[in-house]
């Protein structure tokens, strides 16, 4: 890891709306430099897209883009992203995509130059090759229109890059089921951290070329699913809690290759990121409401750069159209947030532990996302010699906390989930230091019809 010491050592100052490297943007947006942003994250509600349907696509992105500023601007909004998550057949015909950036991007410029209301657009083309499988992670045809869009979309007004990239995903979603903390951990630390280097040399490079901003990714589809499955029950908190953790040695790969931040929203893994690399980063919590439930609505805010929501439909509610309604919910967020840190850092300090204490001890995911327990575990993620070592270590570490804040009862867990503790404490502790030894380990353990190691360099 390029990674060796910790930029934020202290919990007080790993808070929302501060990064030790803000990135600013075209218009003039200070991620990271003083104050909180709102992210707003939407998606179609449910319809065809083909080429008889596009008319209506594009009037849809146009109503909500046009609707969200309006009322951004209503509220006196100090500026706003707009992530544009792609669908599947905007990413496999780029020219779709390419399009819906250009109208947004029109409109996002019409605002700044008659209102003053600065916004960017982040493009987050979706992973084609999810949907291969066993999946061609290096050799696939579907990397083509991903880099078509990635590159055209950023000429048409795509500011900040990112991507869920899914490099693993193959090997993670049995072995959630599963419960089996050995082969997530080969999922992210080996598979997931050879994919990232993968792709974000290229999204970096092509970055740099065109002077946009290489953002960040996202261990949704790993850690995010865990806290879904948890959810419904299928999985222990405990076990989700520990997936978290790890997703952070794939991720910040990303920085590694060159991203700066803000890295996307909704793994979770961001304040980890930040308190080792020092970029601002984007997180989602409550707001998140209309995609995914959550134990971590108040927790996951308090070391925020940009405030989100996850997709929501557009739809129409009471109120209004859904997106509009969101913007007005983060706006308000960011603005209770805003206002603690101009009064000062007594009143953010304030501010961050109501949060925290709010959440941290009603599940083992929020307790995860404690500034004090993220220091403390990222620590142990950066001492090995190995992203599997870097990853066991602060697995490790987690188990360590979860114990001491079990044993002095400020948190109580069901009988079912304390039973886990120590199985998965030995699993971790069986993984040796060295990838190769690892991988060695298990290759044989693991269904050769699920993935292909060469898509992987093994």
């Amino acid at each position: 890891m390029k990674y060796r010491h910790l930029v934020i050592t202290d919990p007080a100052k790993l808070i929302f709306g501060t990064a030790p490297y803000p990135v600013k943007t075209r218009r003039g947006l200070h991620i990271g430099g003083g104050q909180v942003y709102s992210e707003l994250n939407f998606t179609l509600p449910v319809m065809s897209i083909n080429d008889q349907t596009l008319p209506e696509v594009y009037a849809h992105y146009r109503q909500i883009t046009e609707g969200a500023l309006e009322r951004a601007l209503q509220l006196n909004s100090k500026g706003v992203i707009l992530e544009f998550e792609t669908l599947l057949e905007m990413t496999k015909s780029p020219a779709t995509g390419v399009e819906i950036v250009k109208i947004m991007n029109d409109i996002c410029e019409s605002f700044y130059q008659k209102h003053g209301l600065a916004s960017e657009i982040r493009l987050t083309p979706n992973d084609l090759r999810e949907f291969e499988r066993p999946a061609l992670q290096r050799t696939s045809r579907l990397l083509e229109p991903m880099f078509q869009l990635f590159e055209q979309g950023m000429l048409a007004g795509g500011d900040l890059l990112s991507i869920e990239s899914t490099g693993g995903k193959e090997v993670s979603d049995e072995a959630l089921m599963m419960c089996d903390i050995k082969a997530v951990l080969f999922s992210l630390a080996v598979l997931g951290v050879r994919d990232m280097q993968f792709l974000w040399e290229k999204i970096a490079a092509l970055a740099r070329q065109h002077g946009k901003i290489p953002a960040g990714d996202s261990a949704c589809g790993f850690a995010n699913t865990a806290m879904v499955l948890a959810e419904k029950k299928y999985i222990p908190t405990v076990f989700a809690a520990l997936v978290r953790v790890i997703s952070v040695v794939r991720s910040i790969v990303a920085m590694e290759q060159g991203a700066v931040g803000p890295d996307k929203d909704c793994a979770y893994e961001g304040p980890y990121l930040k308190a080792i690399t020092g970029i601002p980063i984007s997180m989602e919590g409550k707001t998140a409401a209309c995609a995914h439930l959550s134990p971590v609505g108040n927790i996951s805010s308090a070391c925020a750069d940009l405030w989100s929501n996850e997709s929501v439909q557009n739809i129409k509610l009471l109120s209004g159209m859904a997106p509009v309604a969101y913007m007005e919910q983060l706006e308000y967020d960011v603005r209770l947030m805003n206002t603690a840190l101009k009064k000062g850092a007594a009143y953010s300090r304030t501010l961050q532990q109501l949060l925290v204490e709010s959440d941290v001890y009603t599940d083992a995911q929020a307790l995860v996302l404690d500034p004090s327990n993220v220091i403390r575990i990222s620590s142990a993620l950066i001492q090995g010699d190995s992203y599997v070592a870097n990853a066991r270590n602060g697995a490790l570490e987690f188990i360590e906390i979860l114990e001491e804040t079990l044993a002095s009862g400020r948190m109580t867990l069901p009988e079912m989930e304390l039973s886990y503790i120590p199985v998965l404490r030995e699993e971790l502790q069986s993984i040796p230091d060295s990838e190769s030894d690892f991988i060695e380990m298990m290759l044989p353990l693991l269904d050769p019809s699920k993935f292909i190691p060469s898509e992987y360099g093994l």
